[in-house]
């Protein structure tokens, strides 16, 4: 009697291999942090990386990204230990993708479609879902010759010529056609939103705003005692959540964002635009900032190059510094000569007094986790808020 067999039916993560290019603008240091934001990247995406690649260049070869050698390299250790995908921390030409592929006879991905993906992974709501698709076709459009390679062994001749073209010619029309489609889908959504938003005007709007997994959605919940989606990874909240919180007697709208991030697909950007009108139309911005994070002050750097993308940078804003509880004191950047001596370093209270806490004025230092300082925040928001709604609403008096 034969014994039963045991299936292993466990979908293992796909392993993975980073490569990064140090650059005449990016220093080791800097794009360390940038390979570190790849690898988080990847695992919010479900795959675990093995080893990190980088070449220093003064710009990327224009066929293949990286030199010839260390593509070399990489194939040797790909072809070794058996890896699954090779993603890269730039974006790719398709001439670029198409010839790495090649030669690595691997999936390789770019930064962009990466991010992609984890968006396409979190999307919960129909325009989300709608943007996403919509941000991917314009991504692949460019990149259909890919696909085609195995009508390149095709010769040209009486009867021969241009079949791949052909093929390729039909593809890009379906796929410029379910663009345009998803186009008109998106514009009928944001009519629906815009209405929305209209019956909405009543009250003071708030919106949270910052980079990716600085705890926007854990100030959501704690200010509006409600249930957003929130988690330790990056993009966790991809649909906007517009909730009606009371301070006091003051009643205004708070709305969590999709987080920003560095190198941020255009195509991203562009589709996103939608979502990002409750950034547009907020009367006072709530710029959220993970101070435990060593390149907090880039981050905060890329969220302002954002919101002036959206003509949104000079709104009133609240600059929030979280996640206190996890601060580690700064080293001081300076000519240090003395050996054997520590280098001096800024406390929590030093970080507080210096012109970055001074210059992001109003400001307040919070963990939303922990519930530190909390009431000092709340304050703050009333007070802003009861100073619009007074501009806006002059004639509300018996609220205060």
């Amino acid at each position: 009697m034969p014994k039963n067999k045991i299936y292993e039916t466990e979908v293992k993560p796909e392993r993975i291999v980073l490569v990064g290019l140090i650059t005449s603008g990016t220093t080791e240091e800097q794009e360390k942090e940038y390979l570190d934001e790849l690898a988080f990247l990847v695992e919010t995406a479900g795959g675990i990386t093995e080893k990190t690649f980088t070449q220093k260049m003064q710009k990327p070869e224009r066929a293949t990204f990286v030199g010839t050698g260390k593509l070399e390299e990489i194939k040797h250790y790909v072809k070794a230990e058996e890896i699954d995908i090779v993603v890269f921390d730039d974006e790719l030409s398709p001439m670029q993708l198409r010839n790495i592929e090649k030669e690595l006879n691997v999936k390789v991905l770019d930064r962009s479609n990466l991010i992609l993906d984890i968006f396409a992974k979190r999307a919960q709501s129909a325009q989300a879902k709608t943007q996403v698709e919509l941000a991917q076709l314009q991504y692949l459009l460019p990149r259909l010759t890919r696909m085609w390679t195995h009508l390149e062994r095709q010769k040209g001749g009486i009867g021969m010529r241009g079949p791949g073209e052909t093929q390729i010619e039909s593809d890009r029309r379906i796929i410029q056609q379910k663009i345009s489609l998803l186009k008109e889908r998106l514009a009928s959504i944001d009519k629906q939103n815009e209405t929305q938003r209209k019956n909405r005007k009543e009250l003071v709007r708030v919106a949270l705003v910052g980079y990716t997994n600085v705890g926007k959605s854990t100030i959501m919940n704690m200010l509006s005692k409600s249930d957003v989606f929130a988690e330790n990874k990056l993009f966790a909240t991809l649909d906007t959540t517009v909730r009606k919180v009371v301070l006091e007697n003051v009643p205004f709208l708070l709305s969590d964002t999709v987080g920003f991030i560095r190198k941020l697909p255009h195509h991203l950007v562009e589709c996103f635009k939608s979502t990002l009108d409750e950034v547009r139309e907020a009367d006072i911005l709530i710029h959220v900032v993970d101070i435990s994070h060593p390149n907090f002050e880039d981050h905060i750097r890329t969220v302002n190059e954002t919101l002036k993308d959206l003509g949104a940078i000079d709104k009133e804003m609240i600059m929030v510094f979280n996640k206190i509880d996890n601060y580690h004191e700064i080293e001081v950047e300076q000519d240090w000569e003395v050996e054997n001596e520590e280098k001096p370093t800024m406390t929590l209270a030093d970080f507080k007094n210096s012109w970055m806490g001074k210059n992001n004025s109003p400001a307040v230092f919070i963990s939303a986790m922990e519930k530190e300082n909390i009431d000092e925040f709340r304050d703050l928001i009333y007070e802003r808020v009861k100073a619009v709604n007074q501009q806006i609403y002059p004639f509300n008096n018996f609220l205060y």
